[in-house]
């Protein structure tokens, strides 16, 4: 029982470490919370969180590894991702222009589900992620969680280690993405109900960080590409 409780509290803290750092997805996140409320901002995690199933259907398929291994097939999603980020950065400059406070009684719309999963399938890291990581978590051995987090993972490297090959370290690792996509919208409706003036912002910052993505993008595209 203890063994079970600790693969799934290890799933659940490996899915919200990839799910919580900055970057498009979250963007998008913050984007539909500010301006058209909770249902908005958690439809746009699903969208990113329906990806990560799907290609967590296609890895035990092996339709994934297939993919990967055309070679003009990984620049031409850079180009894609790039340019998709860059037309909903310029969306998003009109939310930030638009929003003069937070709120949940906006129109919730399909938009920010069609916008992360159109993202995500087209990112090269999260299909990346599903050719590596992915696949160990399919199959019997040992990973080092922290190792594959952005940005901390060579500071907290060894210092989670779980047993891969489990339904139960999958039904945490997507427990740990839901926990995410409902908390972090809330969180921003919940902070905006106090700081109205903070809508603006983080529409505009979210547009920001769309614009920087989708560049790099174009740019890590074209290198590999030329």
């Amino acid at each position: 029982m203890f063994t079970t409780l600790t693969t799934v509290f290890a799933g659940v803290v490996f899915g919200l470490a990839l799910a919580a750092p900055p970057g498009p997805m979250n963007a998008i996140i913050a984007e539909e919370s500010v301006v058209r409320g909770w249902t908005a901002g958690f439809r746009a995690g699903l969208g990113a969180m329906t990806a990560d199933v799907l290609f967590f259907v296609l890895t035990l398929g092996g339709v994934v590894a297939l993919v990967d291994g055309v070679p003009a097939v990984r620049p031409v999603l850079y180009l894609v991702g790039g340019l998709l980020m860059c037309y909903f950065a310029v969306g998003a400059v009109d939310e930030a222009r638009a929003a003069a406070s937070f709120t949940d009684g906006g129109e919730p719309t399909a938009a920010g589900f069609r916008k992360t999963f159109a993202l995500s399938l087209s990112n090269p890291y999260q299909i990346g992620f599903w050719l590596t990581v992915g696949v160990g978590l399919l199959e019997p051995g040992q990973l080092d969680v922290f190792a594959h987090v952005p940005a901390v993972g060579d500071l907290l490297a060894g210092s989670l280690l779980v047993q891969t090959g489990s339904t139960t370290l999958l039904v945490g690792f997507f427990a740990g993405i839901a926990v995410w996509i409902v908390v972090y919208p809330a969180a921003l409706v919940s902070a905006g109900r106090r700081v109205d003036a903070l809508a603006p912002i983080v529409a505009a910052l979210s547009a920001a960080v769309l614009a920087g993505f989708g560049l790099l993008f174009l740019a890590m595209g074209a290198v590999r590409l030329f």
